[in-house]
C-alpha cells in the first residue's frame, strides 16, 4: 500500500537547516550515496551496515518514518548514514543544501510514488527542473539509478532524465557493482515484494557527463 503525502503542500516550503557532511558523518571523506524516497531508511540501514566504505544519505517526505530512522540510527550509533525529513526538491534547491548535489557520487529514487492521474504528474518527484539542477552541479561521472515496477512511470522518468543531454543510459550488463554503493546488490522492501509477486521491474542507470 502507497501512502501518498502532496509534496507540493505548504508544509513542505521552510526546509529545514541541514548539517554539514562533516556534522552528519564520522568521516565526511567517504563517497556519498543519496536514496530519494528512502521512506523508514530499511534499504539504507543495511546499506550503511553492509558497507561502511561509502556513507548514505536519506531523504523521505513522511515525517514519522524519519523519526523513527533516525532514532534507530542513535541507538545502533552508525556513523555512516543520516536521514532527512522534506521534499527533495525543495531541499536540494535550496541553497544551503547545494552541498549535497555537489558531493553525491550517485543517487536512487526507488520505487517512487507514480502519481498516476496525468494532472498530478507534477508531484512526481522527477521534473524536468530538478533533473537539470542534477545536470548542473552534480559531478563528472556520477551516477542517477532509477527503479520501479510501473511501467508508464519508468517511461516517463527515463524520458526525463534522458532528454538532458548531460545524462546518458549505460549498460547495466556491463556494470560493475562492486565499485558503486551498493556492491551487494541488496534490496529495498518493495523489490522483495514485487519479484515475490513475479511482477517486473523497470530500471536504469544513468551517468553524468
Amino acid at each position: 500500500m502507497r501512502q501518498h503525502v502532496n509534496p507540493l503542500s505548504n508544509n513542505f516550503d521552510e526546509v529545514e537547516r541541514i548539517p554539514s557532511l562533516n556534522e552528519m558523518f564520522d568521516n565526511f571523506k567517504l563517497d556519498l550515496h543519496l536514496d530519494i524516497g528512502c521512506a523508514a531508511g530499511d534499504y539504507l540501514f543495511d546499506l550503511a551496515t553492509s558497507n561502511t566504505n561509502w556513507n548514505y544519505l536519506g531523504i523521505e517526505i513522511r515525517a514519522k518514518l524519519i523519526e523513527k530512522a533516525k532514532l534507530k540510527v542513535r541507538e545502533r550509533e552508525i556513523k555512516n548514514l543520516y536521514f532527512v525529513f522534506g521534499n527533495a526538491n525543495n531541499i536540494l534547491n535550496d541553497s544551503h543544501c547545494e552541498f549535497i548535489i555537489k558531493n553525491v557520487k550517485s543517487i536512487s529514487l526507488n520505487f517512487p510514488d507514480p502519481w498516476f492521474k496525468k494532472r498530478h504528474y507534477k508531484r512526481r518527484v522527477i521534473q524536468t527542473e530538478f533533473i537539470s539542477k542534477l545536470s548542473n552541479s552534480m559531478q563528472e561521472g556520477s551516477l542517477i539509478f532509477i527503479k520501479t515496477d510501473v511501467r508508464d512511470l519508468f517511461e516517463y522518468m527515463n524520458f526525463t532524465i534522458s532528454n538532458n543531454l548531460t545524462f546518458k543510459e549505460i549498460d547495466k550488463k556491463n556494470f560493475n557493482y562492486s565499485e558503486c554503493f551498493n556492491p551487494n546488490k541488496i534490496k529495498t522492501n518493495r523489490e522483495k515484494y514485487v519479484l515475490k509477486n513475479r511482477f517486473e521491474i523497470f530500471e536504469s542507470i544513468y551517468r553524468k557527463f
